[in-house]
C-alpha cells in the first residue's frame, strides 16, 4: 500500500491527528530508535487527544457560558469568601454525580457567574453536558413555546442536561406562568441531575417572588434543600479591574 492510499485510508477512518502524527514520524529519523509498538502507541495517543480536546471545544460551545472561566483562574482570597478547599472539592464534581445544586450568592459585580461558569468548566472537562442561561431569557423562550410542539422537546433536552446553570436568578419576581414552568424544569431535573443557581438576591426572600405559595414551596424545596451555598464578598470585581480605575491610580 502506498503512502497516499494509507494516507486517505486513514482520512476515511476520520483518524486525522493519527494521520499527521505518522507524517511527522515518517519525517523525523529520531522515532526509528522507537520500536513499532512504541510508535504506534504515540499515535493513537495523539489521536485519542485530539478527539478529546475536540469534545470539550463542543461541550464548551454547548454550554454557551458568557466568559472563558476555570477553576484554576479563581480568586480564593478569603476577602472573596470563598473556601479553597470547598472549591477544590466541588470542582472534583463528584455532587454532580450525587445529583446535588450549588447557590452561588452575592452582591452585583461580586464574580458569582465566574464562579459558576468555572465550574461548569470543570463539569464539562469531566464529561457532564452543560448549559447555561439568563434565567429571564430561558422564561421568555418557555413562554413563547409553551403552546408549541417544541416546548415539550426544550423539556426534554433540559431535563437529560446534567448540569443546568441559571443566572439572574428571580432577580425581578416571576408571573404565575413563568412560575409554572421553572417548577416544570426543575420537576423533570430532581433526582436525576444538577442546578447551579446564580443569585443577588438573598434565599430569604425568594419566597416573595413567586406569587403562588404552593409552587413557591415546590420550586424551593427542589433547590434549596439538596444544594451547596456559596455566598461571595467584597468589593465589585467590574469595579477593581476597570481601566478607568487602573488609570485614575496611576
Amino acid at each position: 500500500m502506498t503512502d497516499t492510499v494509507l494516507f486517505d485510508k486513514l482520512l476515511q477512518l476520520r483518524l486525522p491527528a493519527f494521520r499527521e502524527g505518522l507524517r511527522e514520524q515518517q519525517a523525523n529519523p529520531k522515532y526509528a530508535e522507537l520500536s513499532f509498538e512504541e510508535r504506534l502507541a504515540l499515535l493513537v495517543d495523539q489521536e485519542c487527544t485530539r478527539r478529546h480536546d475536540n469534545r470539550i471545544r463542543r461541550a464548551l460551545r454547548t454550554a454557551a457560558f458568557p466568559m472563558q472561566a476555570a477553576p484554576e483562574d479563581l480568586d480564593l482570597s478569603p476577602a472573596r469568601g470563598l473556601d479553597r478547599r470547598q472549591i477544590l472539592e466541588l470542582s472534583q464534581c463528584a455532587w454532580i454525580g450525587s445529583h446535588l445544586n450549588i447557590l452561588v450568592l452575592g452582591p452585583t459585580g461580586s464574580g458569582k457567574s465566574f464562579v459558576a461558569c468555572s465550574l461548569g468548566t470543570s463539569a464539562v472537562r469531566l464529561g457532564y453536558s452543560v448549559r447555561y442561561f439568563h434565567t429571564s431569557r430561558l422564561l421568555h423562550t418557555l413562554e413563547q413555546t409553551r403552546q408549541e410542539a417544541s416546548y415539550p422537546i426544550l423539556l426534554r433536552s433540559l431535563a437529560r442536561t446534567d448540569l443546568l446553570i441559571l443566572d439572574d436568578w428571580i432577580r425581578d419576581p416571576l408571573s404565575l406562568a413563568n412560575a409554572q414552568d421553572i417548577l416544570e424544569v426543575l420537576d423533570d431535573r430532581f433526582g436525576h441531575t444538577s442546578t447551579i443557581v446564580i443569585a443577588q438576591m438573598p434565599v430569604a426572600e425568594w419566597f416573595s417572588q413567586i406569587p403562588n405559595p404552593t409552587l413557591a414551596d415546590a420550586i424551593l424545596d427542589r433547590l434549596v434543600h439538596t444544594a451547596y451555598r456559596l455566598q461571595l464578598l467584597g468589593e465589585s470585581q467590574r469595579k477593581l479591574r476597570s481601566p478607568i480605575r487602573s488609570m485614575s491610580n496611576t
